[in-house]
């Protein structure tokens, strides 16, 4: 997740807008979206609708909104998964995919 974070900082250190950027993650949600979530669905995905800010989704939310920059987060979930994740997340980036993770795994995925 660090990385992601990371990943974020210097896109919007860069001028990237909050609003362009989408964050998924393969396995646990990020904390951001956990904490959000605790205030229920309809209120965690309003705010996608809302933009204005950096969104962070499961990778397999269907709901999550196509932005131009998504940085994808493997970190967990089966191959199966993630395999699954990496073409969904390039489909919702509209010009610039990130993809953290271990190298060595996303290598034997791809």
């Amino acid at each position: 997740m660090t990385a992601a974070d990371e990943a974020v900082d210097v896109l919007l250190d860069s001028g990237r807008a909050p609003d362009d950027i989408l964050v998924l993650t393969t396995g646990e949600q990020h904390p951001w979206a956990q904490h959000e979530l605790s205030f229920g669905e309809d209120s965690y995905w309003r705010q996608q609708d809302e933009g204005g800010d950096v969104f962070f989704a499961h990778a397999t939310a269907e709901r999550a909104a196509k932005r131009p920059v998504v940085v994808l987060t493997v970190n967990g979930g089966t191959d199966e998964d993630t395999s699954r994740a990496l073409p969904a997340a390039m489909a919702r980036a509209g010009s610039l995919l990130i993809v953290c993770g271990d190298p060595e795994r996303l290598r034997n995925l791809l």
